[in-house]
């Protein structure tokens, strides 16, 4: 199918051009996306399910487990149906506003996806050095209080930068080499000084990394001085493997975001079509294997999906 039929002045548009470079590969890209895709929603659905089902699994760390399921559904849904259309339809036309719009969503649930992150560190750090206390200390209230501040600092932090670019204009060359609207992207398309844009976001998130990271480096501290004041060697290895999942998680979700960022803003002299398959494992990765990796790493939910799988 032929393109929305725009005009390079279109004030109303931008035009997403997928992947640059690899334009005659889309069907062949998008068959990773589409398969993707599906095993976000399949798993990440079926973790809720089944928590939101099982009374037995209506604690704190399992309703941590739940918001970063809703945080995978929410963030691969913003991009992947849109890059898919692109993909296999060429439907590239995305409005000003819709653009800003799923801009807003994607950042806005990757900062609460940090926030969620830093709280299931803090659940470890209970679990292991507070146990006793563990009941009284995290509730499922306050997981839900913890989970609202994260996310209100998001959106907060996040809200003026849609605002500072829909006051700019931008140049009639109004193309996206992106299959989403990501901040950096739009700002290259940007006709005048965009100064406060760039450094605004990129305070915004090292300060926001940092500081969870931060919070998240001093929780582990304090969990392996107190493992190793353990006498036994099997209580050093059962308190650890509480921390697998987490640490797995982690690593899934920072490291591509962190070379997503370092590459929009420092990596001038690397190809376009790297930074959009970049930002593109930011989005298919974390979400893809999040509930695999609490799925197999956590006893319980795994016994549970299985009696659940089981029955249908």
């Amino acid at each position: 199918m032929a393109a929305f039929n725009l005009t390079p002045s279109d004030q109303s548009m931008f035009i997403l051009m997928g992947i640059p470079g690899l334009e005659y590969a889309h069907i062949w890209i998008s068959i990773p996306f589409a398969i993707s895709y599906f095993i976000i929603l399949l798993g990440n659905v079926t973790v809720l399910f089944v928590v939101g089902k099982d009374q037995t699994l209506q604690k704190p760390m399992y309703l941590l487990i739940c918001m970063l399921a809703l945080t995978d559904i929410v963030i691969s849904t913003s991009s992947l149906p849109k890059a898919l259309c692109i993909f296999w339809f060429n439907w590239k036309g995305i409005t000003v506003a819709g653009c800003l719009t799923q801009m807003f969503f994607l950042h806005t649930v990757s900062f609460t996806q940090s926030a969620i992150l830093v709280t299931m560190a803090f659940d470890r750090y209970v679990a292991i050095c507070n146990p006793l206390r563990y009941a009284t200390i995290l509730t499922n209230t306050r997981v839900a209080q913890l989970g609202f501040v994260g996310l209100m600092r998001a959106v907060l932090l996040m809200l003026p930068l849609p605002l500072l670019l829909s006051r700019l204009s931008f140049c009639a060359k109004r193309n996206i080499t992106h299959t989403q609207c990501e901040h950096m992207a739009v700002v290259k398309l940007v006709c005048g000084d965009t100064t406060v844009n760039r450094m605004y976001s990129l305070v915004a998130a090292f300060a926001v990394s940092g500081l969870d990271l931060m919070l998240i480096a001093l929780s582990y501290g304090l969990i392996i001085r107190a493992v190793l004041r353990m006498s036994s060697r099997k209580a050093h290895q059962k308190a650890l493997n509480t921390c697998t999942a987490h640490v797995c998680v982690m690593l899934t979700s920072y490291t591509p975001g962190f070379f997503t960022s370092l590459t929009h803003r420092f990596g001038q002299g690397i190809a376009p079509h790297t930074h959009v398959i970049l930002a593109s494992l930011y989005l298919l990765i974390p979400p893809m294997l999040n509930p695999i990796i609490y799925g197999a790493k956590t006893k319980e939910l795994r016994d549970k999906v299985n009696k659940f799988i089981c029955r249908m």
